[in-house]
This record gives C-alpha cells, sequence and structure tokens, in this order.
C-alpha cells in the first residue's frame, strides 16, 4: 500500500526574490503515546514562538541528518530520521539589525527514542510536547501547521 499523497500548499516568499530564498532542513519529532501521536515543539531563540527544530544544511549530511541533529542541539531529542521529506514550508528569519531573511524549510520526520535532560540549547528553549491539532494551532507558519495536522506514522510509514 502506497503512503497517501499529501497536498502541498503555495510557498509565500513575501517580496524575496528567487535567488534571495535559503534552505533549512526542519525536524517533525514526534512519539507514539497510547497510540496517539505527539509532537514536540520547541521555543524560538528571539521571539520565544514555537516552532519546529531547524537549521541550515551542513557539510558532509544528509538533509535528514541535518534535521536530526537540529533536533539533537535544539529539543534535546534523538531517534531515527526519515530520509523522505513530508513537506516544506516557507518563513522569514528575523535578524536583529538586518533584512528579514526569505527561508523555505524541508520537514523530516524523526520518531524520538530518547529525550535528555541536558543538550546544547536547553537554556535558550523550552520544549513541549503536544497533540498534532494543538501543534498546528501553535505554530505560525500555516504550511508547517498543515503538515503537523496531516501527519500520521502509523498510516504513512
Amino acid at each position: 500500500m502506497s503512503a497517501p499523497l499529501i497536498k502541498q500548499l503555495p510557498l509565500s516568499f513575501g517580496t524575496a526574490g528567487k535567488t534571495d530564498v535559503r534552505t533549512q532542513f526542519a525536524a517533525l519529532c514526534y512519539r507514539l503515546k497510547k497510540d496517539k501521536v505527539q509532537v514536540l515543539l520547541v521555543t524560538s531563540r528571539g521571539s520565544g514562538r514555537w516552532i519546529v527544530p531547524k537549521g541550515w544544511p551542513m557539510d558532509g549530511k544528509t538533509p535528514a541528518d541535518s534535521a536530526a541533529t537540529e533536533a539533537w542541539e535544539e529539543a534535546g531529542v534523538t531517534g531515527k530520521a526519515d530520509t523522505r521529506p513530508l513537506g516544506m514550508f516557507s518563513y522569514s528569519k528575523t535578524y536583529e539589525d538586518e533584512d528579514d531573511l526569505a527561508c523555505v524549510a524541508m520537514v523530516y520526520a524523526i520518531r524520538v527514542k530518547k529525550t535528555a535532560s541536558d543538550y546544547p540549547e536547553v537554556k535558550q528553549r523550552r520544549r513541549k510536547w503536544v497533540s498534532r491539532k494543538k501543534a498546528a494551532g501553535m505554530v505560525d507558519e500555516p504550511e508547517l501547521a498543515r503538515i503537523i495536522r496531516d501527519f500520521d506514522p502509523r498510516v504513512l510509514y
């Protein structure tokens, strides 16, 4: 049985041109608790809004491995990253003294095996396990919300 197709929403780059867009890799960290899917969100360092761990491409790492590294650094979780992207979302990365940077993030599912109490960004972020429905309502990006809401590892994997 093949996985159902998930409709990808159009990306929004605001006023940025095609050559002004940067790529990041994001981790949709999840676990099954009593057969219910839970998603792990973290706060951004700047605004404190709820996001998924994400970051820039890393030399010598696949996109899925880069997403897994971000999951460790930002959320303190390790697990198995799927090599197939779930989708992508666009957002503007805000810097204090610079113009916003248009980004597109490819999202990779990571089934969390371990959660650490000490990890690189533990003092800079909060993390929270929530249902897919609640997580979709907590993030600002509509494309990411759709990816989270439609994600079901029990069907896709």
